[in-house]
Formats: structure tokens, sequence, C-alpha cells
């Protein structure tokens, strides 16, 4: 019952977030914009699960929505979620009951190597060095996250993976190349997706771990 209703307060106010966010005060936005991820973080925390996974899981949400609010302030908030990527990665190499596929690995890297050269080569040619190579790190973290997710064997948290790299990708192209429509709808909608599943991935990933066990 308490996760129903905590799934169900997640979707209304992530859906208020998302596709409501100009009829919201300005200066209740940051507010509404971390409800999702609070109700998320309590989830995650009620859940039941391997300790460790979930924990790395769980601090890796407190980050995300730190670097939610630090956003704000760019360099700091890329921060924030750089370390949330750290104890995602933490969590998925815990796991290791798959091997990453080859063609996943051949993928991820043709892709990092493709966005670097496009945004990370924009800041460069724009003079702006530091924030190039704080995108070029940040990218090779997104991407390790998507990489390890495999090794869980958990289709939330490949899922999640995968929609955060495409929630952070829109909004890099986005802030430093071109604009994107529905920029707002696009990246807020894959990310508390990515969220949602990752946290939703502690229950799935002891599912499986126990049945494997078994």
């Amino acid at each position: 019952m308490e996760r129903k209703v905590l799934l169900s307060l997640f979707a209304i106010f992530g859906f208020y977030y998302v596709f409501m966010f100009e009829s919201i005060d300005p200066s209740l936005k940051m507010i509404f914009k971390l409800i999702p991820m609070i109700l998320l973080i309590v989830l995650a925390l009620r859940s039941k699960g391997e300790p460790r996974y979930k924990s790395l899981v769980v601090i890796g949400l407190v980050f995300c929505a730190i670097g939610d609010y630090t956003l704000q302030w760019f360099i700091i908030g890329l921060t924030s979620f750089l370390i949330g990527h750290l104890f995602y990665i933490a969590a998925f190499r815990s796991t290791n009951l798959t091997k990453t596929p080859t063609i996943v690995k051949i993928i991820l890297i043709a892709y990092g190597a493709a966005m670097m050269i496009w945004i990370a080569g924009s800041l460069l040619r724009a003079g702006d060095t530091v924030l190039a190579v704080a995108v070029c790190a940040y990218i090779v973290a997104i991407l390790t996250m998507g990489w390890t997710s495999f090794r869980t064997s958990s289709k939330f948290a490949i899922a999640g993976a995968i929609s955060f790299m495409a929630s952070d990708s829109i909004l890099a192209i986005n802030k430093f190349v071109v604009d994107v429509p529905y920029s707002h709808i696009l990246i807020m909608a894959t990310y508390y997706g990515a969220q949602l599943l990752i946290a939703l991935s502690i229950v799935q990933y002891s599912a499986i771990r126990n049945k494997m066990i078994q």
C-alpha cells in the first residue's frame, strides 16, 4: 500500500512539473522539481533489497537530488550529478551477474566519442576549456553507468541508465549546441523516468540475485 501511494504521488508531482512547468510560480518551481526525487528516495529506502546495492542507489539518488537544486550553478550541479553517477556505477559493479555485451560496448564508445567531439568541441571553440573538460568527464561517467548497468541483469537498471543518457544528452545539446524543441519536457520526462527505474531496480535486482543463488 505504501509503495503504491509513493508511486502515485511521484507520478502526480512528476507529471505536474514536466507538463505544467510554465504555470508554476517561479518561487515554487524548485520545490516542485525536488518533490518527485524526495518521493523516490523514500521509495528506495522503504524497498526490500540487497543491502549494498540498495545503499549505493539511495546515495546516488540523494546526490542527484542535490544536483537538481545546485544545477542553477552549473559546475556545482554537474559535480553533484557526477558523484551520483559514481554511486550508481558502484551499485551496478557490485552485482556482476552477467557481462556487458560487446555490441553494447561498441555502441556506447562510439556514442561517447561523437558526443565529446560535438559538445566538448563546441565548448573548446568558444574558449571554455574548463567546462569542456568537465563535460568530457561527465560523459565518461554516464557512459560507464550505462555500460555497467548490464551487469545487473535488471531491465529496470538498464532502461534507467539509457534513459539517463538520453536526458543528459538532450540537456547538453540544448545548453551548448542548439535549442531543442520541447527541451524541458524531453529532459525532465526522461530524467524522472530514469530515476524511477533505477530506484525500482533495487527490488528487481534482489529478486534476480536470489533466484540465481537458489
